[in-house]
């Protein structure tokens, strides 16, 4: 349902993009990952039609979003991160809008908003001005919005950023509800554990490139079971290399002055032998953490920063 191809875009000589491509399918959700200023928002940008490619090709159930883009978008619902709500009006009304923007029309409009309002828990709030909502409350509408018209393809930009624990479980599982439907999902997020859990598959994307693509277990592989040691302190950057040569198997990630990342299987066994090869050279470690393998270790070691930062 989502084909990109060879896409690339610029502004000028900067690359916010370069040669990404994948596939998404019928009842997947396909997690878009990567640090900010990565490339993400400028993806869904151009995927929902409010930028142009500068190279490569776009399709949305096999319209092309450039040459046909009123087509690319009858059946595509968008969730911005920003809120896109008009908060004067009630809940009720926002659906209605946005239902009426996608072509619906009396009974069935109206069936698709009260549908909506109950899927979304806000069926009891229904009348009351979107500007007395809480932050999760919002977050839910700004989905409902997305899915009024019954999209087949959703893209979902950090729709669950700052938001309260119960209303994440909630939106959770509506984009849970929607593959299960048979809509294609798009899904960015910084949040890994959401990612973790409900992703079918994934790509990391830094400095606008795909640096590594697959299932969970697919990319989990790529770390091949060694744990992330993180130090911060102060460091030698120029004699780190030196001091880790002897140590079987530790393999340096990421080296600044301030913090070192270091990958090794079972790492707990070797942080003795670590400190006093890192003591010989002056470094002072004021802090460290171990992180068994999951997705966050595998996005440190591959682009040398947590998702957050």
């Amino acid at each position: 349902m989502i084909e990109v191809e060879g896409f690339q875009k610029r502004y000028g000589d900067l690359v916010a993009v370069d040669d990404v491509s994948f596939t998404a399918a019928p009842g997947e959700i396909f997690g878009l990952l990567g640090p900010n200023g990565a490339g993400k928002s400028t993806t869904i940008s151009c995927i929902a039609g409010l930028l142009t490619p500068s190279a490569g090709r776009i399709r949305l159930m096999g319209h092309d979003v450039t040459t046909e883009g009123p087509r690319s978008r009858e059946s595509l619902g968008v969730v911005p991160q920003d809120l896109a709500l008009y908060e004067d009006l009630s809940a009720w009304e926002n659906l209605d809008y946005w239902g009426s923007a996608y072509g619906l029309r009396g009974a069935h409009l109206r069936n698709r908003v009260a549908e909506v309002l109950d899927r979304i828990g806000l069926a009891d709030r229904a009348k009351e001005a979107v500007k007395k909502f809480s932050g999760g409350m919002k977050r839910r509408l700004n989905f409902g919005c997305a899915l009024v018209h019954e999209p087949k393809t959703l893209l979902l930009d950090e729709p669950t950023v700052g938001v309260d624990p119960q209303s994440r479980v909630r939106l959770l599982d509506l984009v849970r509800a929607e593959t299960e439907k048979g809509t294609c999902v798009l899904y960015t997020t910084h949040y890994m554990e959401e990612a973790e859990n409900l992703c079918d598959r994934l790509a990391i994307i830094d400095h606008g490139k795909i640096i590594a693509s697959g299932t969970l277990e697919e990319l989990r592989a790529i770390l091949g079971e060694r744990d992330l040691v993180r130090l911060s302190g102060k460091f030698d950057t120029g004699r780190i290399g030196e001091a880790l040569a002897p140590l079987d198997g530790v393999e340096l990630v990421q080296a600044d002055e301030l913090t070192l990342t270091i990958a090794s299987r079972q790492a707990s066994t070797k942080l003795s032998a670590l400190f006093e090869a890192l003591s010989s050279i002056g470094s002072e470690i004021n802090e460290t953490t171990l992180t068994r393998p999951n997705l966050e270790t595998l996005f440190i070691k591959l682009t040398g920063k947590e998702l957050r930062e």
